[in-house]
């Protein structure tokens, strides 16, 4: 799927005289089902989180922005993911030509840095809004520091996804690919980028999201006006379910790059292994595109409740719809105290379980 994973197939064939033919009908399904599930489920999860989410766009807070963020990152990557679902099946051919190749890899790798900055950021944003509310927000509601910041996170990922995407090409040799190929100095180059790409994309957000996690589960488990103490536990999963889809990934590709560096590291069949594995554990790593609507948005009874809300407003009105609408909307839109109501939120596990 990815520009690594087509070198690596490359880079496999050069040294190592080992054929995987026997496990290659049964890799393409696997993946093919894989990719189909993540396609049909994420975009739609993504879809409704952007829908009920952006109505609310003017006044949420900086959580729910970060949240919007990630989904839109997700999105993109469903959108794009029919490509790469060919390609699997059809043994890594590419038929779409050099400007998709070059585009759709770059849209995958942006849309990576992306969406782990946005959830890092989201994270340090709810631990600062538990343990200290008059913290300034990263993303205030009013004024040019929200799109300033928004703008630089992806220009960002834009960067650094630039740096390994100008190496990307369409070669054709007996059947056309898509491969990350540096013209000069390839093992710096592929080291330099599988490097970079492990430091942002993973370890300093997991870093980030980890140790705010813990920090907000013991400000929560103090906290006098939390009710479910039993949700306290979904902090720690927030930062177990990061590390899962990522981890094996860039383990793989440590590994794969250690080969790159010096040939006589592993043996050919600890590379077949190795070959297999990382499509494997690739395609698995999109799994962040389900799992995230679910842990931001569904576990919130805040965005049930405005999934609801959102569906009634789209049915023909009557006075049953119109109550029932207005009853659904109180957790969030509705009267009371706006301290207490901000208090409350506070004080809640959930990531989008924020004052709007």
């Amino acid at each position: 799927m990815s520009a690594h994973e087509d070198n690596a197939t490359l880079e496999f064939f050069n040294h190592c005289p080992t054929h995987l033919d026997s496990a290659e009908d049964y890799r393409r399904i696997a993946l093919f089902l894989i990719f189909l599930f993540i396609f049909m489920v994420g975009l739609l999860e993504n879809v409704l989180v952007i829908w009920v989410n952006w109505r609310r766009r003017h006044s949420a807070n900086g959580v729910l922005f970060c949240i919007l963020n990630v989904s839109l990152s997700d999105l993109i990557v469903i959108v794009i993911l029919p490509f790469f679902m060919m390609e699997v099946t059809m043994g890594n051919v590419w038929l779409w030509g050099r400007f998709l190749c070059k585009v759709t890899h770059l849209v995958y790798k942006v849309n990576s840095y992306s969406s782990s900055f946005f959830l890092a950021l989201m994270t340090a944003e709810r631990y600062l809004s538990l343990t200290r509310p008059s913290f300034p927000a990263f993303f205030p509601v009013l004024g040019r520091r929200r799109w300033v910041l928004c703008g630089g996170l992806w220009v960002l990922s834009l960067f650094l996804a630039l740096l390994e995407n100008v190496h990307v090409d369409l070669l054709e040799w007996d059947e056309p690919g898509c491969y990350l190929i540096p013209e000069h100095n390839a093992n710096e180059w592929f080291f330099t980028l599988g490097f970079l790409f492990l430091v942002f994309q993973f370890l300093g957000p997991a870093a980030v999201i980890i140790t705010c996690n813990v920090l907000i589960a013991r400000a929560v488990r103090t906290a006098p006006d939390v009710q479910g103490r039993r949700d306290v536990w979904l902090v720690h999963v927030y930062s177990l379910v990061f590390v899962l889809c990522w981890l094996p990934y860039h383990f793989v590709m440590f590994l794969m790059i250690l080969d790159d560096i010096s040939h006589s590291i592993f043996s050919c069949n600890t590379m077949e292994v190795l070959y297999f594995s990382l499509f494997v554990v690739h395609s698995l790593s999109l799994f962040h595109c389900v799992a995230n609507p679910i842990l931001y948005n569904f576990l919130s009874k805040s965005f049930r409740d405005n999934l609801v809300n959102t569906v009634l407003s789209q049915l023909p009105r009557d006075g049953a719809g119109n109550q029932l609408g207005a009853g659904t909307n109180a957790p969030n839109g509705g009267g009371g105290d706006p301290g207490k109501q901000r208090k409350l939120s506070n004080a809640s596990t959930s990531q989008s379980d924020v004052g709007s």
